[in-house]
């Protein structure tokens, strides 16, 4: 960041009276501008034994496989977010259920959350942002060519939890994963598009 986005001045980078950390402040305002992730909603929509994935009509990762999800808007609750990239992605309409994962990928500045979802029938279609919307049951799921290790790592563990018999629709349980995606420079050179 080079200048203020409240009143155009050059910021400068050091740690305001009362703060730990080193910001971005305008000498001119006094505007404290603060660099925090951005939440990631999505959802794992569930069909019978199947879960809808998307193939990826954008960067990064085109042509990929992906849960729906996309970042969250101001003035939206999680799961209103989670609704709404679910039916924007793949054209679908569902009954949204309970926090699943939340998984901390801190070299994109992002914090990923995935909620259990049952499709109220089986339609839908692909948004302007996939190519393609398929169901498919675990055998089916093209794991080699996912999108996203956090998409990986949801999917895991859903079928993993669904043949545990853990999985509580609507009901938060035990089951709910958190984790952090570290830094991996194998896997974030594939995150950027080229």
């Amino acid at each position: 960041m080079k200048f203020c986005s409240r009143c155009g001045h050059q910021v400068f980078s050091k740690i305001p009276e009362g703060d730990t950390r080193e910001r971005f402040v305008c000498d001119s305002c006094k505007t404290i501008h603060y660099e925090n992730p951005r939440n990631v909603v999505g959802t794992i929509p569930v069909w019978e034994d199947k879960v809808l994935l998307c193939k990826r009509a954008i960067q990064p990762r085109l042509g990929f496989w992906t849960l729906p999800a996309g970042f969250l808007e101001v003035g939206e609750s999680t799961t209103a977010g989670a609704i709404r990239e679910t039916f924007e992605e793949a054209g679908a309409q569902i009954e949204i259920g309970a926090l699943f994962s939340l998984l901390n990928v801190i070299h994109a500045e992002q914090v990923h959350l995935f909620y259990l979802a049952q499709l109220k029938e089986p339609i839908f279609s692909p948004g302007i942002e996939s190519l393609e919307v398929a169901l498919f049951s675990e055998s089916e799921i093209p794991w080699d060519d996912l999108a996203f290790p956090t998409i990986r790592k949801t999917l895991e563990w859903y079928f993993s939890d669904r043949k545990l018999g853990v999985i509580h629709f609507g009901e938060p349980t035990f089951s709910t994963h958190l984790d952090d995606i570290g830094y991996d420079e194998r896997i974030d050179r594939k995150y950027r598009s080229s």
